[in-house]
Parts: structure tokens; sequence; C-alpha cells
């Protein structure tokens, strides 16, 4: 009964860290802010404890997480509405290297060393720091980065090349199962996905997916493609 009972539990509990973490935003881990990082590891820590301690109330795991929940939402609002408040919580973006030369001012701030430096440029595919022109740690703890000019990729405006736009593709047909959001967006019924699939000579359970844009273009890879 006692197992039973603790299932049920973390059941629970694993569904409401999962409704608070939805409501608080869909930023993975790595994007997380500093104030969103601190309550979701201080909610997983909580909900442990009626996991573990049968005699703990399930009141005492569910409220503090409800309360951590209310605060940090209340808190986002502040920062939307006052930005000395998400400056104080949040930092601010520094620039580490300016015009080619890094700061060393700013990564001592930052506490940010040489090997830390090169390899967040190196996961912007940068290996080589002739061809930065500025680079900025976001709040987040992300780097952002410029390239001098002789460094960056030619576009279509460098060369007043005029490019057609791309419509968007969404996923109508996901492993024989429809999805009516991404048919709606690309104005398609029953009755119209049915007429392609048919033209296609292929039928529903048969797709893995199917992807289509507004304009009436699709792909359909079958299930026996891969």
């Amino acid at each position: 009964m006692r197992m039973i009972i603790s299932i049920i539990r973390t059941v629970l509990l694993y569904g409401l860290i999962l409704f608070s973490v939805r409501l608080m935003g869909k930023r993975q881990i790595g994007q997380m802010q500093t104030s969103e990082l601190v309550v979701t590891l201080l909610m997983s820590n909580i909900a442990t404890i009626p996991m573990q301690d049968m005699e703990q109330s399930m009141l005492s795991g569910v409220i503090p997480i409800m309360v951590l929940l209310a605060g940090e939402i209340f808190l986002s609002y502040l920062m939307l509405r006052k930005g000395g408040i998400r400056r104080l919580i949040c930092g601010k973006p520094v620039i580490v290297i300016d015009k080619g030369t890094i700061d060393r001012n700013a990564m001592m701030e930052l506490r940010l060393t040489t090997e830390d430096l090169f390899e967040q440029l190196r996961q912007k595919d940068i290996f080589d720091l002739n061809e930065v022109n500025y680079a900025i740690i976001e709040t987040n703890g992300t780097m952002s980065v410029m390239k001098k000019p002789g460094c960056s990729p030619l576009c279509p405006d460098d060369v007043n090349m005029t490019v057609k736009d791309k419509e968007l593709n969404v996923t109508v047909i996901s492993d024989g199962e429809t999805e009516k959001d991404s048919m709606n967006y690309c104005g398609l019924d029953d009755k119209k996905l049915g007429k392609i699939l048919k033209k296609e000579n292929v039928e529903l359970g048969q797709v893995f997916i199917m992807t289509s844009d507004r304009s009436g273009n699709y792909r359909i890879i079958r299930k026996d493609e891969n």
C-alpha cells in the first residue's frame, strides 16, 4: 500500500513540476536566466521531500512549489516592466571582444578564462580569433559573435540579388497521426488531405512524416523508406 501511495505521489509531483516549468516558459536549461534556474532547482529539491518521506504531507511539497512558481511569474512580470529590476536580477550583456581586441577587464569581471572564451568561439564555428569583430556574453551565459566584414559569408544583399521568400513548412502527419493545428495553418482539412494521399497512392498509416506549407507544397516520407 505504501508503495502505491509513493508512486501516486511521485506521478502527481512530477506533473506539478512539468506544469510549473511550462508556465515559466519554453527555454532550454542552458538558456535560463538566473532566477529561472534557481527556482527550477529549488522546486526539484522540494518535490523529493514528500516523495521520499511518507510521513510528510503532500502539501508540504505542493505549497512551497506553488509559492516559488507564483514568485517567479511575478518577478518575470516586474522584469518586463522595469529594466532596472531585470538588470539587478539577470545582469547585463558584457562585451569581451571589442573591435577584435580582447577586453581583459571584462573577462576578469565574468571570471571567464581564455579556455572558456575559445571554447565558446569554437561552438560558433570560429577557430581563428582574427575573424571576430565583437563578442558579447549574454545574460544567460551564451555568447553572441559578430564577424569582421571580410570573414562573414556573402549574402544576396551584398550583390544586390533578390531572393524569393520561403514558406514555413510544418509537420502535417507524424507517424501516421494528423496534426490538426498544422493542417489548419496550411489550409488543409481531412478531405483535401485525403485527396493528396490518394494522389500519392499512400494511406495515412503508411506515412512517417508529411510536411506542407501554405502554398500547397508538400513532401511525404513513407514508413517503408526508413
